[in-house]
């Protein structure tokens, strides 16, 4: 069917004009409907067209909704932008080429709906939705991330099928203010369904169940004739108990207020005695049903509610939950899958945030957007603190839209449905007006309407905050600046100048190989009043599962294509400029705690430490002090394991019994073990696991590893042998064998080992500039040359010269034969203009079939001097296939920092064994440093058989430079010069 050109919505041509955010939409509302609706979800017709007013001729294909057409077979594929817009064109203009997606399926209106109100609701669509029924417009609606619901009654008839048509307009006057840090796509996101309601229904239901157990609800009735029949009136129930005035309930003090018909409102309130009140660590939830009667008592509506009674305030600088200061430890999150791109399923979801639980995350800034609406009911269950903003972010022209009054209708609508739709969730304790779009009068607009609608929560917003974080003239309650440098943020909470809470929207940028100094942020924090926490960009790497052969995004059929964060071999995960696209920002879309399979990355066990409930605080002669750092919760939801680990390889286990302490508090328990006289180093750790079955965990699930050390190493490391050695065949004698190039000459060695000052460039060493130093040095191409090789009876002396850009860097080598094998001795001197190098240390290859680390120092997970707290030490061993970590690019990863000694083992048992003279920074890979920097996706390296080992005297910390601050001084290397010494022995 071709379109009228006489069609109201094509003439009103909503794709460029922001004056129109809706045509035909029913006001969103807090009513759950699910319950009886008929879902739409499943395989439409499906056209693409090149422009919204093209006629619709030609063949029909298929799409499935929910979905996005631009990873099902389509030829508009995923695009990744950050900032820049996709198009040139300046706000509200959108470019010709407008790709527009129309989808076509007929409808079944049940007979038994006669006489009834039926809605059509589509839960979300990217970005201007067209209704049609049987050829008649509906209505259409903006605004990608919140759902639409028209009135089709009257345009269809029980009992028998109509045509519904949804046509989505891909670029528009709204895509300038959807400007956010994902990939651009194009569908039909969330589910399509329809309902029904007596003419006589609920418009809205308002729930505040305060702290105190006072309870609130507000009913807006309407009816689809026009005025309200006479007599009619509400009541309610909470789980199962009546709060009607009529009904005498003990536990319960109600009234029933009716305000006038004319108004279509009416309230119930009620007391509950000896309530049970929600916050993030016991999410108690009530159920709460509300329902309209008609005079003669049948019922109109119903609708269901999940609620929670807490309070949300701010007092001074400090955000409070039920009158206590809560951390926020929190995560931004995407709606986002590899497979399916925007769309998510509940179970999606609820994996999504039975992982973070897991790891100690208690809050999610819904990031840039209101989500799915199924999140909010499992972060009610679950239990986390919700930020929610609103699908306002306008980066390419903020400072154009924050003013401009022909997009105020846009910000104020989005807003405020948001907070319409979400209110009744305990867990949103905070409104988020959008991100990084400026400031300007539409923010103050916006703002206005929620702080009159909801005045129990709190506003924040990053561009008001940023022009003064005590700022008092701001529409933003909090101060909630992005990747604020940390001394700053100290320098403000002691300033004696701050006013509102510091917790910032983002502060630890998880790309590839990052989120370093993350420890020494929470230690700021916790020690410094003013300061709250903050949010980590972000849960998700955003890769698309990608077939190579094509480049193509697999969609949905590509489940159990990829594992622990790998694709399988002829795919791969696709980041900016993979489709093709000519604009893109690369592989800043993969920037997540966890892979695009939802496998945590190392980072992920750091944070688990960070936000421990329970942890050691201090060793003292008479035990052990622990601590209870949670906010509500006792440790009686806990259990503990003591393991007490020996540098010479004994461990130790007994059970711990952990003290009754209210949060806050800390006691004294006994040593578990008596340590013994022997055995060097030794560490004290608590395995602390769920007691019980947890919504989020089942019994037994690991919490936290706290740990302690009870006595550090007693003689050098260096003469602590890693296991029994003894003299190898082919060097009976213990020789040191050198060639003429004063190169160590080992039968288990492929390449002997070598100065190394370069890493393959994490994303924050490129993206912060420091590769690119780097290169400019030269350190990447090093060539060494031998300037003196000194033999003194057994022992032999190498001295060599590496000539950098910048001056010469010299390397002695001294070799020793010891029982077994050689110790290395070795020093760097780096001129005073190498002043930050990637690393210093020694780098060589083994001979393949060495396929196994043991190691003595912090694991399993990887680590590196600014990111070490979430692996505790001990006795590890993992495969060395595992060791290395798959970010999205290929770039430096697999170290272990701290390591007191390795081996490298044949299933034999044969191979080699290291000691070293003090904790160092270790990596074994069987990439080198060019390998990982001459390719873009891991589908293209080739293992190397043998092993890649360094050993580094000194390794630069991660930081977050690729947005946000670089690592701390305290992590960099200093010029001058580096001494370091290990011993390398045959197993």
């Amino acid at each position: 069917m071709n379109r009228d050109p006489l069609d109201p919505l094509i003439a009103l041509r909503p794709w460029e004009t922001p004056e129109v955010t809706s045509w035909g939409r029913l006001p969103m509302n807090a009513v759950d409907r699910r319950s009886g609706s008929l879902p739409q979800d499943g395989d439409w017709r499906f056209r693409l067209l090149p422009v919204p007013d093209a006629p619709v001729g030609g063949p029909w294909s298929s799409a499935h909704v929910p979905g996005v057409w631009t990873m099902q077979g389509t030829d508009d594929l995923p695009q990744y932008l950050n900032i820049r817009m996709p198009f040139a064109e300046f706000p509200p203009s959108v470019p010709s080429a407008n790709p527009t997606g129309v989808y076509e399926r007929e409808i079944d209106v049940p007979a038994d709906w006669t006489g009834r109100r039926i809605v059509l609701q589509v839960g979300a669509a990217e970005s201007v939705l067209l209704v049609h029924v049987d050829g008649r417009p509906v209505g259409l609606s903006k605004d990608s991330h919140l759902a639409a619901e028209f009135d089709l009654t009257g345009l269809v008839a029980p009992g028998s099928s109509s045509t519904l048509r949804l046509t989505v307009v891909k670029w528009s006057d709204a895509s300038h203010i959807e400007d956010q840090d994902q990939w651009w796509h194009g569908g039909i996101t969330r589910p399509v369904l329809l309902y029904a309601t007596d003419p006589l229904h609920l418009a809205d239901v308002t729930v505040r169940a305060a702290y105190s157990g006072e309870l609130r609800v507000d009913c807006q009735v309407r009816d689809r004739g026009g005025a309200l029949p006479e007599g009619w009136y509400v009541s309610g129930d909470l789980d199962g108990q009546p709060l009607t005035r009529d009904t005498e309930f003990d536990r319960l003090n109600t009234e029933d207020e009716r305000v006038s018909d004319f108004l279509g409102e009416a309230r119930m309130r009620a007391t509950v005695p000896d309530v049970r009140t929600w916050n993030a660590e016991t999410p108690e939830l009530y159920g709460l049903t509300v329902r309209l009667h008609r005079a003669d008592g049948t019922v109109a509506d119903t609708s269901y509610h999940r609620i929670g009674f807490r309070d949300v305030e701010i007092a001074g600088r400090d955000l409070l939950v039920n009158g206590e200061r809560v951390y926020i430890r929190g995560v931004n999150r995407h709606d986002f899958h590899p497979l399916t791109g925007r769309t998510v399923s509940y179970d999606d979801m609820r994996a999504d945030l039975i992982l973070l639980k897991r790891f100690g995350f208690n809050a999610i800034r819904t990031a840039h957007y209101p989500n799915d609406p199924g999140l909010y009911g499992l972060a009610d269950e679950l239990g986390f603190y919700v930020v929610d903003e609103a699908d306002i972010e306008s980066h390419d022209h903020a400072h154009e839209i924050s003013d401009d009054p022909r997009y105020l209708n846009a910000f104020v609508d989005r807003v405020s449905r948001m907070v319409l739709r979400d209110k009744n969730h305990p867990s949103v304790i905070v409104w988020s007006l959008g991100n990084e779009s400026d400031y300007g009068a539409n923010h103050d607009a916006a703002a206005g309407w929620v702080r009159r609608h909801d005045p129990t929560r709190p506003i924040q917003y990053e561009g008001a905050a940023k022009l003064g974080w005590a700022d008092p003239g701001v529409a933003s309650d909090i101060a909630c600046p992005m990747y604020a440098p940390l001394e700053d943020c100290v320098a403000h909470a002691l300033s004696g100048e701050q006013t509102k809470p510091l917790i910032q929207c983002e502060y630890s940028h998880a790309m590839g190989n990052s989120n370093g100094t993350l420890a020494d942020h929470w230690a700021a924090i916790e020690s410094t009043p003013g300061l709250q926490g903050g949010f980590i960009w972000e849960f998700w790497d955003h890769g698309i599962l990608q077939r190579v052969s094509d480049g193509r995004p697999v969609g949905r059929g590509g489940a159990g294509l990829y594992d622990n964060g790998v694709a399988a071999p002829g795919y791969r995960w696709a980041y900016g400029g993979d489709f093709g696209e000519r604009l893109h920002d690369g592989a800043f879309i993969a920037d997540g705690v966890v892979f695009p399979d939802r496998t945590p990355k190392p980072v992920m066990y750091e944070h688990r430490e960070i936000a421990a409930p329970v942890r050691i605080e201090a060793y003292r002669h008479e035990g052990i002090i622990l601590g209870n750092h949670q906010h509500f919760r006792g440790l009686d939801w806990l259990s503990g394991e003591w393991e007490l680990s020996l540098a010479d390889g004994r461990v130790l286990t007994a059970p711990a019994e952990l003290p009754d302490l209210r949060p806050g508090e800390t006691a004294a328990v006994p040593l578990p073990f008596g340590l013994p006289v022997d055995g060097g180093e030794a560490w004290l750790t608590l395995r602390v696991t769920t007691a019980r079955e947890e919504a989020w965990a089942p019994r037994g699930t690991v919490v936290c590893v706290p740990q302690v050390r009870l006595r550090e190493a007693a003689v050098a490391v260096l003469e602590n042998r890693s296991g029994a050695v003894a003299v190898d065949s082919e060097n009976r004698s213990g020789a040191v064998a050198v060639d003429s190039d004063g190169l160590l000459v080992h039968p288990l060695l492929a390449a002997a080992p070598a100065l190394s000052l370069w890493r393959a460039p994490t994303d924050n060493d490129e993206l912060g500039g420091m590769a690119l130093r780097w290169r400019a040095w030269g350190l990447d191409a090093l060539v060494r040359k031998v300037v003196d090789v000194r033999r003194d009876r057994e022992q032999v002396t190498v001295l060599a010269e590496y000539a950098a850009e910048v001056g010469v860097v010299r390397h002695v080598q001294v070799f020793t034969p010891v029982e077994g094998g050689v110790r290395i001795e070795e020093s760097a001197e780096l001129p005073d203009a190498l002043a930050d190098v990637a690393r210093v240390g020694s780098v060589f290859e083994t001979v393949p079939g060495l396929d196994l680390m043991e190691w003595y120092g912090p694991g399993p997970w990887e680590s590196y001097p600014d990111r070490s707290g979430g692996a505790p030490v001990g006795h590890h061993s993992v495969p060395v296939d595992e060791l290395f970590t798959p970010y999205l690019r290929p770039q430096e990863s697999g170290g272990r920092h701290g390591v007191r000694h390795f081996r490298l083992s044949a299933p034999d048992g044969t191979g080699l064994a290291v000691a070293l003279d003090e904790p160092r920074q270790v990596s074994v890979t069987r990439y080198r440093a060019e390998d990982l920097t001459s390719v873009t996706h891991h589908d293209q390296l080739v293992p190397r058989p043998g092993c890649v080992v360094h050993i580094d005297a000194a390794h630069r910390g991660l930081g977050t430079a690729s947005c946000g601050p670089d690592t701390f001084p305290s992590y960099l290397i200093a010029p001058g010069v580096h001494r370091w010494s290990w011993t390398l022995r045959v197993l």
